[in-house]
């Protein structure tokens, strides 16, 4: 099982290990596209704070995020897993899961990135901010930038299995599943359901979806679950205690849709 996330707009700080070394980053196929981004991002930040600041779409309170850009090369490293910190990863709480879900994660958990493309959550990376949606002077939109290679890298990281699809749209945009691959992906959301003067009414609530999304993750993690494609998935959720919908592709070449279904949101 392949699982794809999105990365998080909070970052812990870079750690005090060994600076960034590019080619030990998982998916060696985009070193070149990462280079790219990585060569623009610093040039841009270290250069003009203001203009900067404009690209990547930064308030005032943030201009340390700036400096932060530009020292990349040099900054400490520490795994992607503990470079994220937001919702998602809060829920997922990687550093808790017991040593056989780590490795799992390790193996299985694949972030979606502006800057890197893709990485693992045992690859040592620095703190940075760049998402996907920006767009770099000189490579333009990053979502456009990274499809070609991902096209080249990606089919090869899925391998055989499922692919459990958790990327917001933004990232969805620098990979979609094609052909045989899309037909044994599953991509996900989360929907709160409360009654409202005796009617159902079903919304999708950001920091509860993202949330709803890191504990199933965690939960298949610490189970060992396998399903081998989207329907054994949908199964597999269920007993482990969710509530899923699912939406099987209408022809071939296409993911399935799964609804998670939550009455309570925390």
């Amino acid at each position: 099982m392949l699982v794809l996330l999105p990365p998080s707009e909070g970052k812990a700080a870079s750690g005090r290990g060994a600076p960034l070394k590019p080619e030990s980053l998982s998916l060696p196929g985009l070193a070149a596209a990462r280079a790219a981004v990585l060569d623009k991002l610093v040039e841009l930040c270290a250069a003009d704070e203001e203009k900067a600041r404009e690209v990547l779409g930064l308030g005032e309170g943030l201009r340390g995020e700036i400096t932060k850009n530009a020292g990349l090369r040099t900054a400490g490293t520490r795994p992607a897993g503990e470079i994220y910190t937001g919702v998602l990863y809060e829920a997922l709480d990687l550093a808790s899961l017991d040593t056989a879900a780590r490795r799992r994660a390790g193996k299985s958990l694949l972030v979606f990135s502006g800057l890197w493309g893709a990485v693992r959550v045992g690859d040592r990376i620095p703190s940075y901010r760049c998402s996907m949606g920006v767009k770099l002077p000189g490579l333009g939109a990053l979502g456009a930038h990274w499809r070609d290679p991902m096209v080249e890298v990606m089919p090869e990281a899925a391998g055989d299995g499922l692919v459990l699809d958790l990327r917001s749209s933004a990232y969805t945009a620098a990979w979609k599943p094609k052909g045989e691959v899309a037909e044994r992906t599953a991509s996900v959301r989360v929907l709160h359901s409360q009654m409202v003067s005796g009617v159902e009414k079903r919304s999708v609530v950001s920091h509860f979806n993202k949330a709803t999304k890191g504990r199933m993750v965690r939960d298949l993690l610490l189970a060992g679950a396998r399903p081998k494609g989207p329907a054994e998935l949908v199964e597999t959720l269920r007993e482990l205690g969710y509530v899923v919908e699912a939406k099987a592709p209408a022809r071939a070449g296409r993911a399935w849709s799964l609804d998670v279904v939550v009455t309570e949101v925390h």
